[in-house]
């Protein structure tokens, strides 16, 4: 009887390809009992700080403005998600609408900002939210709940009349 047969039996009696199947599952099964890795999350470290992040949301459908920072006052805490992951409630500490502007050239050359004039450009607006609270200091910068406070990290902000999202354009760590 020979080892490997003309259908790549060994002994007549196992594949080859069964055997290569069962050595992959036994190594895999090894790596991840025997060698886990690094375990647990990036937040593991205790030190918190006091943390303000600045959110930019450009062109936001909005009918009244008013009414959204009416809802930004009576509520001065939103939840916030951050890649899709909750990541629990910051303290609104500032909202500002930023007026659009429009460049118009001048007759001897210069360039003159004046606010949007067009109508549909009135139903759409960029506002600056400053969102406080407490963040984990970790080697790869603040992290609350979980999720890394970056610039330029997209970050949804929820409340009970509105959803949106936004960017993050500035994380300031307060020694607190």
């Amino acid at each position: 009887m020979t080892i490997l047969d003309s259908k790549g039996r060994l002994f007549g009696k196992l594949s080859l390809l069964d055997v290569g199947a069962a050595l992959v599952l036994v190594l895999v099964v090894i790596g991840i009992f025997f060698f886990p890795g690094t375990s647990g999350s990036i937040a593991q470290v205790s030190d918190t700080q006091p943390i303000e992040v600045d959110v930019l949301v450009r062109g936001l459908s909005l009918r009244e403005p008013d009414t959204l920072l009416a809802e930004f006052k009576a509520n001065e805490q939103t939840d916030v998600i951050v890649r899709n992951q909750p990541s629990g409630s910051l303290d609104i500490t500032a909202v500002k609408i930023l007026e659009r502007q429009v460049l118009v050239p001048q007759p001897d050359g210069t360039v003159k900002a004046v606010p949007e004039p067009r109508m549909v450009e009135g139903l759409s607006t960029d506002i600056l939210i400053t969102l406080a609270g407490k963040a984990q200091i970790t080697d790869a910068g603040p992290v609350i709940k979980q999720s890394q406070m970056k610039i330029g990290t997209g970050i949804e902000i929820d409340g009970n009349t509105y959803n949106f999202k936004g960017s993050i354009i500035d994380v300031r760590l307060e020694e607190g």
